[in-house]
């Protein structure tokens, strides 16, 4: 599959096993999305073959998709034999005199509904959405109705509807809390059909994989193991295929050497042997790599005060209920505090409580409705929204609005500063509309390294990073020196970065000083 003279991939031949569960793995661009569309059918391969068992289970990307239609059809829809055969039918039935010939038909398709398990499909399909934690109250309801993150939960029972013999699942993990992504990981470890998931949490790939295939240098490599077993051993063999080229060289050099001094003198068998030992020699060309690796670095202009933060009595109510409520902290320069809990606890509304009265933060006041926050002396903030929406001006191009944030750096800085973070060349100079999930996410970390604050305010950093974003992004907040309030779903950067824990439950907000990983094991 080429677009243009980009080539994904070239004379693939891959075979994914029964009980085998394949993490699909590549940069931004590289193809994984495209493969899975290869897999389901929705497009064909410019060269080549493709061969799928009969009963395939894919999660839909697009959640706006099924709107019309209410959440129990959604999931039953995962199994299109038996949905066709349950629409058709319904349409025999409200036929006022029904022929002999379709007579027949209702028949025929009485016994597909049997054989898809159709008798008991609403049942079936309510079990796997209460086990998503999708209430039943809302099971007849349409689509449309639904939250972001419901949505996801009713695509995921569709992909899962009617024992599917492969799983295809494009980021699952997208728009769930930490609950639910642990919910999944155990129910796909527990699936004995074949897996493929595109995923850019590497916690997640570590847990879930028995194998990686990865989309590299033109081609599909598989690897056994999780994420990390796979960099291992994709830079062994990178290691060792540029090592052996390295002595190749070298003996073609003494060769060509040898050729050059007796080229015309009475040695001329000794020179054609060592001709055609040159050519048999020939190194053979390494295809690129399309890995690109951001460089992140946080500095400061100059360290806050000793006192980062201090918030007392904050309370924000929403729809009538308290969402935060009389909360104290008392936060020191340097401390980094990760915000967890299921999505609708807060996380978000306090970090923009946090931020009403933040200097060089326009929020709203009205983000919070009692309570008091002060921040420490010389605090300076960078704060990436959850949100992207209206966060990058329109009608303009990247080098032009990231230049806004700084006069006074020189357009050389700016580029090189969209460089690092692989806006290349042209790139640059984008319509800031035009730019993807992704390029926005990395133009957004541009403005924060450009004014280097002293305190971060991270919401969902990692939602359009690949995973050489996000690793370049844990590396640079473990190294920042400043202070920093994270949400987050990956579990990675939770355990590797923060030093305290605010967690968001029922009851109120439990402030643990320590570590993720010692406020896990605090709860046992």
């Amino acid at each position: 599959m080429r677009f243009g003279s980009k080539v994904l991939f070239d004379d693939v031949n891959a075979t994914f096993s029964p009980g085998r569960r394949y993490g699909l793995t590549g940069p931004n661009g590289a193809g994984k999305s495209t493969f899975m569309k290869l897999l389901t059918g929705e497009q064909p391969p410019q060269r080549g073959s493709v061969a799928i068992p009969d009963k395939m289970g894919v999660l839909h990307q697009d959640q706006f998709a099924y709107d019309r239609f209410r959440v129990i059809d959604t999931v039953i829809m995962g199994n299109q034999r038996l949905w066709k055969a349950l629409e058709e039918r319904e349409l025999l039935y409200a036929t006022a005199a029904m022929t002999d010939e379709e007579g027949m038909r209702l028949g025929e398709l009485e016994g597909i509904v049997g054989d898809e398990d159709g008798y008991t499909a609403e049942s079936d399909a309510a079990i796997l959405l209460q086990g998503l934690d999708i209430p039943e109250a809302l099971h007849v309801r349409t689509m449309a109705g639904l939250q972001g993150g419901q949505k996801v939960r009713v695509l995921l029972a569709q992909a899962l509807f009617g024992h599917p013999q492969a799983l295809l699942l494009d980021e699952p993990t997208n728009h769930l809390d930490l609950d639910s992504i642990h919910w999944l990981r155990e129910l796909l470890v527990r699936y004995d059909g074949t897996l493929i998931v595109i995923s850019h949490d590497r916690h997640f790939l570590n847990a879930v994989c028995t194998h990686i295939a990865d989309i590299d240098y033109e081609t599909i490599i598989t690897y056994a193991g999780g994420y990390d077993d796979m960099v291992v051993a994709k830079t062994q063999i990178r290691s060792q295929v540029e090592a052996s080229n390295e002595q190749r060289e070298k003996k073609i050099a003494q060769l060509n050497d040898f050729i050059a001094r007796f080229g015309a003198g009475t040695r001329a068998s000794q020179v054609t042997s060592r001709k055609k030992e040159v050519e048999r020699l020939q190194t053979t060309e390494l295809a690129r790599s399309n890995i690109q690796r951001p460089y992140i670095k946080f500095a400061m202009n100059r360290p806050s005060g000793r006192l980062a933060m201090e918030c007392s009595g904050v309370t924000k109510a929403h729809g009538g209920s308290a969402i935060v409520s009389n909360f104290d902290a008392i936060v020191n320069r340097g401390e980094k505090i990760v915000l967890i809990g299921r999505n609708g606890l807060g996380k978000t509304t306090m970090l923009k409580a946090l931020l009403a009265d933040a200097p060089s933060v326009i929020a709203s006041p009205r983000e919070i409705d009692r309570g008091t926050v002060r921040w420490g002396h010389e605090v300076s903030i960078g704060y990436f929204p959850q949100d992207h929406t209206g966060a990058i001006e329109k009608g303009l191009t990247a080098v032009e609005w990231l230049h806004r944030f700084d006069p006074d750096a020189a357009r050389q800085d700016i580029h090189g500063l969209l460089g690092q973070m692989l806006f290349s060349g042209e790139e640059g100079l984008k319509p800031t509309e035009a730019l993807s999930g992704g390029e926005t996410a990395r133009l957004l970390f541009c403005r924060i390294m450009l004014q280097k604050p002293n305190v971060l305010v991270l919401d969902e950093p990692t939602n359009h990073l690949d995973l050489e974003a996000i690793n370049a992004l844990n590396i640079a907040l473990q190294r920042f020196e400043g202070t920093v309030f994270l949400v987050t779903h990956d579990e990675d950067l939770m355990e590797e970065v923060g030093t305290r824990v605010w967690s968001f439950e029922a009851g109120g907000i439990r402030d643990f000083k320590g570590t993720y990983e010692e406020h896990v094991a605090s709860l046992v």
